[in-house]
């Protein structure tokens, strides 16, 4: 075996092992990243609208405002609307059109159940399924294999945001594979940023409403 081909080997094999490695020792952490084990086991209004997914991921934040600081900014996401407070450049590689909003929109505020929210051009709509205001925000995709749920927690002054993905098993396992060591590990990135956008926004709207 020549250099060239023990290299190769040796990358292959390093990549073979970090695959292995994400559902054995990192798989839990990226799907409940800033839960509690509390909070990955509570049951969410919505969980029922998807109870046998084949994915749930379970994130959260803990944010210095009330419950009233943080609802407007997520009842306004959306396409066309207040953006999702991530990358939006990579959103926008994949034709999405976010822009994610810095200030509160009036004119998307007045939410109801079963309003459709846009994901992006010629792309399947959210319905709003739940909404319990400054509590429970979630939206169910068209197809019905993905439901997101929003859930605010009081806790000594603060918001505790979980954000809950329930999505259906993907068919065949190439589809299973790629969703588990791409698209996983893909959404940590997103939706960590998320949360971090909205605890930016909602705590300098906090402290708007104080001064």
């Amino acid at each position: 075996m020549n250099k060239r081909t023990r290299d190769a080997a040796s990358v292959a094999g390093g990549v073979l092992a970090g695959l292995g490695a994400y559902p054995l020792f990192f798989r839990r952490r990226c799907l409940t990243w800033g839960a509690r084990p509390d909070e990955v086991a509570r049951k969410l209004p919505g969980d029922e609208l998807l109870a046998d997914a084949g994915v749930v991921s379970t994130r959260a934040i803990t944010i210095d405002a009330t419950p009233a600081a943080v609802w407007p900014w997520l009842v306004q996401m959306g396409s066309g609307r207040g953006g999702v407070y991530t990358y939006d450049w990579i959103e926008n590689l994949f034709g999405l059109d976010m822009h994610s909003a810095r200030r509160i929109l009036p004119q998307f505020q007045d939410v109801k159940a079963g309003d459709e929210f846009p994901l992006g051009p010629g792309r399947p709509a959210m319905q709003v399924a739940v909404l319990d205001p400054e509590r429970t925000f979630a939206v169910r995709f068209a197809d019905g294999n993905w439901v997101w749920i929003f859930a605010l927690f009081t806790e000594d002054g603060q918001t505790r945001l979980i954000s809950r993905n329930r999505i259906a098993s993907a068919g065949s396992w190439p589809a299973r594979l790629f969703t588990m060591l791409v698209m996983e590990p893909g959404s940590l990135i997103m939706e960590r940023k998320m949360l971090l956008g909205i605890k930016e926004r909602a705590e300098a709207l906090a402290r708007e409403q104080v001064a």
